[in-house]
């Protein structure tokens, strides 16, 4: 029943266990020397104590700190000194870190509740023990997120991205596609942090955004350095704002003479280091983290600051300016009421502060954007739809829409294989505009016999590079004064 009980030895101690798996019984066996009173050895004796629920109590002790409860998986700690060993004691192996999500994953729970929700969970964990390899190691890092480190010579993406596009969840009758991203960072240096590893994989998953076609991607240190270029512009918004780097550039709009009667107000940023940077730099990572609410808020105050200087100057006194309300904004302050109060604090009349918002905001939010939209109309404020038609427009719902213009943007007749097709289409929306009592405004006009075309089919006003590229406000103001000359 045991082995090698110390024949020959006086006093020993070992354990041993009998058995494998479930079955298996674990004991301590300790040999006693039995002497006499001249301290002659006469005999011994053993003593055998069971251990067995004392072992299974430590083991399910060390399995639930390493285990995670609801999938079985490792927890993010136990994974995460698994890598390291592993990373440790293969240096010569290329390794890889995957980090998973599953997209979408609250809506599971907010449509079919929690315990359906850990269903998926638990289904996610038995299918990354039937696909993956022995020597993977695995774990669930947090929520709906898990995490992956396999040896390989490449990062294998064709397979995990077929796997990952079949996953189907199934339970009685319900089933359900579900939508998973995985992030890969092919470890350089095994003595890198391995939760700087996981964060670099996660830092991948934003080139896939929202695309349904593409569930992998690979890091590398573009992502990086975007990542760090993002915080430090970011950290640096505060300073550029009271310093006033970030200002209002003004982009002229004619009405169909030519006649100058207002401007667009567009940001622009001159970085006292990075000289002048493009728009196309710095708003969408404001528009991702939500600053661009503090972006919109200088604008709006810069403009009103400049329509209040043009009440005393006869050639600029009916001019307007129209500013651009983002999709964030709506979600993040009221306002109605900020622009309200710029409106009263520098006694402007409304309707020289238009407002311009873009047709995503309007479909994504109807109901509440029309609440809104109908404030300012009835404050006195002009609305306009910008890129009309760069979209998904809903004509049964422009019908209903609060506007006084609509912006048409020059870019939809360019991706057009049918010129005379497209060109139509731009008379008839122009057309449409006119029977909806809108006004409307054609912007990205480039070329005379652009302004012409538009002219003929009936277009209002125009804004583009024919007429002038977006300025600084002096030399709007320059403009201005020799046109009227």
């Amino acid at each position: 029943m045991f082995d090698n009980l110390g024949e020959g030895e006086d006093n020993w101690s070992d354990r041993q266990s009998v058995g494998s798996g479930k079955d298996a019984r674990h004991f301590q066996l300790e040999k006693h020397l039995v002497t006499d009173s001249r301290n002659k050895k006469v005999g011994s004796f053993l003593t055998i104590h069971d251990l067995t629920e004392d072992v299974l109590k430590h083991q399910k002790e060390i399995y639930k700190a390493t285990h995670d409860k609801l999938t079985g998986l490792f927890t993010k700690e136990y994974l995460f000194d698994r890598i390291h060993d592993s990373l440790t004691a293969n240096r010569d192996k290329q390794y890889w870190v995957a980090y998973i999500d599953i997209k979408d994953f609250k809506l599971i729970n907010d449509i079919y509740g929690k315990e359906m929700g850990d269903e998926v969970l638990r289904e996610i964990a038995n299918w990354m023990r039937m696909h993956s390899d022995p020597s993977w190691v695995y774990g669930r890092l947090a929520g709906d997120t898990f995490g992956i480190c396999y040896a390989s010579e490449r990062p294998r993406v064709a397979m995990i991205e077929q796997h990952i596009s079949e996953f189907t969840f199934k339970s009685g009758t319900f089933k359900q596609n579900l939508l998973m991203h995985v992030g890969i960072y092919k470890v350089s240096d095994p003595d890198l942090d391995i939760s700087i590893m996981f964060d670099r994989a996660h830092l991948a998953l934003t080139s896939i955004k929202n695309e349904y076609n593409s569930h992998v991607a690979i890091y590398d240190d573009k992502m990086r350095e975007q990542m760090l270029w993002e915080q430090k512009i970011s950290s640096q918004l505060e300073k550029a704002i009271e310093e006033k780097q970030i200002c209002a550039y003004l982009q002229p709009i004619v009405n169909i003479s030519g006649k100058i009667i207002g401007g667009e107000a567009l940001v622009r940023w001159l970085h006292p280091k990075e000289g002048f940077l493009s728009p196309i730099k710095f708003i969408p990572v404001f528009e991702k983290n939500g600053m661009i609410v503090d972006v919109d808020k200088h604008i709006w105050r810069c403009a009103c600051e400049t329509l209040a200087s043009w009440k005393t100057q006869p050639d600029k006194k009916d001019m307007f300016i129209s500013v651009n309300i983002s999709p964030k904004d709506f979600y993040f302050i009221d306002v109605f009421s900020e622009i309200q109060g710029l409106i009263k604090e520098y006694d402007i009349e409304p309707r020289r502060f238009r407002i311009e918002i873009t047709e995503t905001v309007v479909m994504n939010e109807v109901e509440n954007c029309m609440a809104i939209l109908n404030k300012f109309r009835k404050a006195g404020f002009i609305v306009e739809m910008d890129d009309f038609g760069s979209g998904y427009s809903s004509l049964n719902q422009l019908k209903d829409m609060p506007l006084d213009v609509l912006k048409i943007d020059m870019k939809f007749l360019g991706g057009s294989n049918d010129n005379s097709r497209a060109t139509t289409i731009l008379k008839n929306v122009i057309r449409l505009s006119d029977e909806l009592g809108l006004s409307s405004l054609t912007e990205g006009v480039e070329t005379e016999s652009q302004y012409r075309m538009l002219s003929d089919m009936g277009c209002h006003l125009f804004q583009g590079y024919y007429f002038a590229k977006p300025m600084p406000i002096k030399d709007f103001e320059e403009l201005c004064v020799k046109q009227q000359a």
